[in-house]
């Protein structure tokens, strides 16, 4: 059965400020979805409520028909999610960073297909080095490097272009673009395109619903 992510008459708040309210969307298999927005007007409260991480005041977040809520544990083994912070400990090396990133995602992983992961990310070499050394650029890759080794369709990403130089730009949208060509999903905030081969495309604006 092909995954379907579907968003019913969303609403959240920050404090005393709706950001917005009655949103609406399905995403399928293979599509790819852009939410846009000015500063300040609730992209990455979106996402994390998308995935878990924020409990909106009203509506409903459906997986495959079902409340994502009520699924628990078994919708989030189905989510990644990547926020603008790198979740990365400091003291830990890259590889180390990795191992504990993909425990908790409860994917199992040789040592070779996480150095081959790190390398593909252009960190061969800074594997064993402690990430608080590394530059913001390289603790974006080492971050990013769980892409290539969970299973899990619907990719959430807040702003992954971060920091990135131009050549990690474009292996980066080629890795989401061949996820969401095989039937994978993505949600991203970012002002870069992916372009796709198969699949589809949508966006949604965000102060247009408060």
């Amino acid at each position: 059965m092909d995954n379907t992510l579907e968003v019913r008459r969303l609403c959240c708040e920050r404090g005393d400020k709706r950001l917005f309210s009655d949103l609406n969307f399905s995403l399928p298999a293979g599509s790819l979805l852009y939410v846009e927005g000015a500063n300040g007007s609730g992209k990455t409260t979106l996402l994390r409520a998308l995935c878990g991480l924020f409990t909106p005041e009203c509506g409903q977040v459906l997986w495959n028909g079902e409340d994502s809520h009520k699924l628990g544990d078994a919708f989030r083994g189905q989510v990644i999610y990547l926020g603008h912070h790198n979740s990365l400990k400091l003291d830990l090396t890259g590889i180390e960073n990795l191992h504990f990133s993909l425990a908790v995602d409860g994917v199992k992983a040789g040592e070779e297909a996480l150095l081959e992961a790190l390398a593909s990310m252009g960190l061969a070499g800074y594997e064993d080095l402690p990430v608080r050394v590394l530059s913001q650029g390289q603790k974006r890759r080492v971050a990013l490097a769980r892409l290539l080794l969970t299973e899990s369709p619907l990719w959430i990403l807040d702003e992954p272009f971060t920091a990135l130089d131009v050549k990690a730009v474009d292996h980066l949208q080629s890795i989401i673009a061949s996820h969401v060509n095989q039937g994978g999903m993505a949600i991203l905030t970012t002002h870069q395109e992916v372009a796709l081969t198969s699949g589809q495309i949508q966006r949604i604006r965000l102060g247009e619903h408060v």
